[in-house]
């Protein structure tokens, strides 16, 4: 990587009612993002809906779409226009029944560059993803574009070291995490700060540990369960920018619509991995239990 500075624009978003509504408002904030210098721009999971999970209804598998599809090809005219790397997160329709959780790449250009399934799938109280979602099967591979190499991978995932390592690993510049992720409005105070704290500080562990800048966004709002037996999800927002050593870059707000600007200095992972060389000490040769479920 040899540039020395990338401006990146992260765009926390709410639900706005419709999928027309939600890319409206991601184009808007796509050309506020490209006005103010932006390069690179990183846009919340499943940001062209509400976060439908919170209910198991086949009904919800309307709202997938093919890609190359309808978003794609309109976020993909947006990427060319505005010259602009755009990561995006879509419910992807690969085949009557099969669906996934996909992160797609545009690299300045209406041609999709890569994409990224998500391969760690939840299934929480409000959080059914496994009855929507098969696991994903591209592996953990960065995507190449003109501002590095992006390791992408979404919400669930940033819960695990294995997958920041992996990504670290085949070279990526960057981690990226698009992410829809809330309180239960009925838990106490404390318990949501523990909760919120414990997705920033996990995630701050991952740059730290790989040496890599990172970047989280998360949408924010209250979304109500439909089916009407849950409290619903308030979104906690907190979309973040992390550096190397996890010192924090540009910090959103929890409850409203933000676009985080900053800029990220991409020298200074060579730096910090001089300085802090946890891949020249790792032991390899003694992590073999790490391929089993559990070590009874």
């Amino acid at each position: 990587m040899t540039r020395k500075t990338l401006k990146v624009a992260l765009l926390q978003e709410t639900h706005r009612g419709s999928r027309d509504a939600n890319l409206d408002a991601i184009e808007a904030g796509l050309r506020e993002a490209a006005a103010a210098g932006a390069e690179l721009v990183l846009l919340q999971e499943l940001h062209n809906g509400p976060y439908f999970c919170q209910r198991e209804s086949v009904d919800e598998f309307d709202l997938a779409e093919t890609i190359p599809g309808h978003s794609t090809a309109r976020i993909g005219k947006l990427a060319e226009e505005l010259k602009l790397v755009i990561v995006a997160s879509l419910f992807e329709k690969r085949a009557t029944g099969l669906y996934h959780n996909t992160a797609v790449v545009f690299d300045r250009s209406a041609a999709i560059a890569g994409k990224y399934r998500k391969m760690h799938i939840p299934d929480d109280p409000a959080f059914y993803e496994k009855f929507y979602f098969t696991p994903g099967d591209l592996g953990f591979e960065p995507i190449d574009t003109s501002v590095g190499r992006l390791g992408v991978l979404v919400c669930w995932d940033q819960w695990y070291p294995e997958a920041a390592r992996l990504m670290a690993l085949a070279g990526a510049d960057l981690l990226l995490y698009p992410t829809a992720i809330g309180w239960d409005p009925n838990d106490a105070q404390d318990e949501k700060d523990r909760q919120r704290e414990a997705w920033v500080t996990v995630q701050r562990g991952h740059a730290v540990a790989n040496g890599l800048p990172l970047l989280s966004c998360n949408r924010t709002g209250y979304e109500a369960d439909p089916s009407g037996v849950g409290a619903g999800i308030q979104f906690w927002g907190t979309s973040f920018v992390a550096g190397p050593q996890g010192e924090f870059l540009a910090r959103a707000g929890t409850d409203a619509r933000e676009l985080l600007i900053v800029d990220v200095d991409m020298a200074r992972s060579e730096h910090v991995r001089r300085i802090w060389p946890f891949l020249r000490d790792r032991r390899i040769d003694a992590y073999g239990d790490l391929l089993r479920r559990f070590r009874d």
